[in-house]
């Protein structure tokens, strides 16, 4: 299978350095623009199916790569963002102050530290890496899957069997990683962003 993952283009908390999580934050100017550059982007792929966050920020990006293609978008609850609980709605200075013991833990990927309210980050990597299996098991063979940051790094990683507390990538907004997946996992791409050149690779993150 031929997997290209694929986060969002640049929402609008990301454009204000808002943490986000699971709230459904749409896409800013700028997220319309590179969704639809990712679109073309994939345009000549052929691709069998499309999956997708039921976010809003994600769900926008799928809609152009499925109008390029003729292709229903799959929605799945496991490919949401880590649901950052407190955090939600912070900038990370906001955070930082109001919870810094918390804020501490988070960035150094303590694996089960639970957010107040929210996930952990081996929570959000087993489904991640759950709802990709399924996605291989369904037989199609060229497949774009649209989500977030966190999930598509945390989810990666499992796949590639590296420890939850290293951060060997990230995922930058509306760029594309794309796997070639048989017997096992290899990175064909990491964070393709030719695509986007005019507009910016933006953000990364995992919240």
């Amino acid at each position: 299978m031929i997997l290209f993952l694929v986060r969002h283009g640049e929402s609008q908390y990301n454009a204000t350095g808002r943490i986000q999580g699971q709230l459904d934050v749409p896409l800013s100017e700028i997220g319309r623009r590179q969704a639809a550059a990712v679109a073309e982007r994939l345009a000549t792929e052929p691709l069998d199916a499309l999956y997708a966050s039921p976010l809003s920020r994600a769900l926008e990006t799928a809609q152009a790569i499925a109008t390029r293609h003729d292709l229903k978008i799959e929605t799945d609850d496991r490919l949401k963002e880590i649901h950052a609980g407190d955090f939600q709605g912070l900038t990370r200075e906001e955070m930082t102050a109001k919870y810094p013991d918390e804020e501490r833990r988070w960035t150094a990927r303590e694996a089960d530290f639970r957010i107040g309210g929210g996930e952990t980050r081996r929570e959000l990597q087993d489904r991640g890496k759950a709802v990709l299996e399924a996605i291989r098991q369904s037989g199609r063979q060229h497949v774009a899957v649209v989500a977030h940051g966190g999930l598509l790094t945390a989810a990666l990683k499992s796949l590639l069997d590296i420890p939850i507390h290293r951060g060997p990538f990230h995922f930058y907004n509306a760029a594309i990683t794309r796997i070639i997946w048989n017997h096992e996992v290899i990175i064909d791409a990491l964070n393709e962003a030719d695509h986007l050149r005019e507009l910016g690779k933006g953000r990364f993150g995992d919240l």
